[in-house]
C-alpha cells in the first residue's frame, strides 16, 4: 500500500499503457556490488524518458527502506525527480535511504538479477553487451500479498 504513485508508474510503464515503456529498455549502468540501472529512456542510453504523469513526478514518503538485494527503487536527480528510471539493488544500500523511493522486491528471478551483475562493463559502468527487457508486463493477482525487504538477504 506504500508508494501508490511509484508502483502505478511502474505498472503502467511495464505495461505499455502508453506509447512507450520498459519493453525494449537496456540496463544502462551496471554497478557491481550496487545496483543495476534502468527503465524507459527516450534516448536509449539511460537519458530521457518520463513517467506516466509527465516528466517527472514528486517524491511520495520513504517508509521503505533499501534493506537488502532485490529491491526496485526510483532512480531521480534529487528530491521530487522521478520518471521513468528504476534500480535493482544488489546489496543492502542503506545511504539510499530518505532519497530515493523503495517499491518493489524482485519477487522471482532474483538468480537473473545476479547475471545482470556480473556482467563485464565499461569505464562508466555501461554494460559491454546489451541487457535488455525483451517483453515486460504485469502478472495479475487474486489478492495483495506481503513481503519482506530483506528477502533476498
Amino acid at each position: 500500500k506504500s508508494q501508490p504513485n511509484s508502483r502505478t508508474d511502474s505498472h503502467g510503464l511495464s505495461t505499455s499503457e502508453e506509447v512507450y515503456g520498459y519493453q525494449g529498455s537496456k540496463f544502462h549502468r551496471v554497478f557491481k556490488e550496487f545496483t543495476s540501472h534502468c527503465g524507459y529512456s527516450s534516448n536509449g542510453d539511460g537519458t530521457g524518458g518520463k513517467s506516466i504523469y509527465g516528466e517527472r513526478f514528486p517524491d511520495e514518503n520513504f517508509e521503505l527502506n533499501h534493506e537488502g538485494p532485490g529491491l526496485l527503487s526510483m532512480a531521480n536527480a534529487g528530491p521530487d525527480t522521478n520518471g521513468s528510471q528504476f534500480f535493482i539493488t544488489f546489496i543492502n544500500t542503506p545511504w539510499l535511504d530518505g532519497r530515493h523511493t523503495v517499491f518493489g522486491i524482485v519477487e522471482d528471478g532474483m538468480d537473473l538479477v545476479r547475471k545482470i551483475e556480473k556482467v563485464k562493463t565499461g569505464r562508466r559502468d555501461d554494460p559491454k553487451e546489451a541487457v535488455t527487457i525483451d517483453k515486460s508486463g504485469a502478472l495479475e493477482l487474486e489478492k495483495p500479498f506481503s513481503v519482506r525487504l530483506d528477502k533476498h538477504v
